[in-house]
């Protein structure tokens, strides 16, 4: 079989499938429309986020047998049209949970005990303890949004603090020892932190507006590892500015582009401009499963998943 690898991965990816007796060919710089002319020749593709492989791509994708994905998600992919076609689908949230798991929990510590904001000050030669004062993780109640690989995975994170913690799922029964599943207006009247683990689907665009988060009985703290189209950043603002929202941790964002490789090529927007400048807004570049770590565990875990189906 041959297989076409569209993103620089770890290399453990093409050495192992190479051992299996696949052939693999790497092209990471050709327009969409180039490989699209020669993907007919391939029985199989590895991708991250590169392009989005359409219902014209597929349809020129003549022999393709399988598409991995070495990330989490599959939204850049027309999966309904890809299964139709008999192609299978291979994603890898178990490579980098973990990672999302612990940079999920560093964000909100470091909301908590205002860390970029006392480390900032200090280097500019302020030392302003009282306004730096924390507050305790411990007694709070933490919900989260989508109860999969990395909900479960902030979870786990969750379980050396005195915290109650919920989850909100449209799946039921997910709940397990971390985290009890409630209805969602349960959740909206309990908790004080809410964090998101959902994929990019129609039900979590946009997700995240004013009325959702007017819905919520108390001011409570966002953090966002997972997709940044879920949250409408203009709404955001306006609860941070009306303290509705009293902190955010936003590894995503609205505005990036579908490959999440860069943001807005543009005029940088009102409620970006407003992020950057707020003191209780934490903003990582979409790094929350991009470690060392989870680089290795996303190449093993597709081809894991690969060898499992076809050899």
């Amino acid at each position: 079989m041959k297989v076409l690898h569209l993103d620089t991965n770890h290399q453990i990816l093409i050495n192992q499938l190479k051992d299996l007796g696949f052939t693999n060919h790497e092209d990471y710089s050709s327009s969409k429309e180039v490989v699209e002319s020669k993907i007919s020749e391939y029985d199989g593709l590895v991708i991250r986020s590169r392009f989005s492989i359409d219902k014209q791509f597929l349809d020129a994708a003549k022999n393709l047998k399988f598409i991995g994905r070495v990330g989490a998600g599959l939204e850049n992919i027309d999966c309904d049209y890809a299964k139709s076609k008999g192609i299978y689908l291979i994603s890898a949230p178990e490579g980098n949970r973990n990672a999302v798991g612990e940079h999920a929990l560093g964000m909100l510590l470091s909301l908590f005990n205002n860390l970029n904001k006392a480390d900032d000050e200090v280097r500019r030669g302020k030392w302003l303890r009282e306004e730096n004062r924390g507050i305790e993780l411990d007694g709070k109640t933490v919900g989260l949004i989508g109860y999969g690989n990395m909900g479960k995975a902030f979870a786990k994170k969750l379980r050396g603090f005195e915290v109650e913690v919920l989850c909100y799922d449209i799946k039921e029964g997910v709940g397990d020892e971390n985290a009890t599943q409630v209805s969602l207006s349960e959740f909206q009247e309990k908790i004080d932190v809410v964090s998101l683990h959902t994929p990019q689907t129609p039900l979590t665009l946009s997700m995240i507006d004013t009325d959702f988060i007017n819905a919520f009985k108390k001011p409570f703290w966002l953090i966002n590892t997972a997709r940044g189209k879920s949250v409408v950043t203009s709404d955001l603002v306006a609860a941070l500015k009306s303290e509705r929202i009293l902190g955010a941790g936003l590894d995503v964002l609205e505005y990036e582009k579908a490959s999440f490789e860069s943001l807005f090529s543009s005029n940088m927007p009102e409620a970006f401009k407003y992020l950057i400048q707020a003191e209780n807004v934490i903003l990582s570049p979409h790094v929350a499963g991009w470690t060392i770590e989870s680089k290795v565990k996303l190449a093993q875990t597709i081809v894991d998943k690969i060898k499992a189906k076809f050899c």
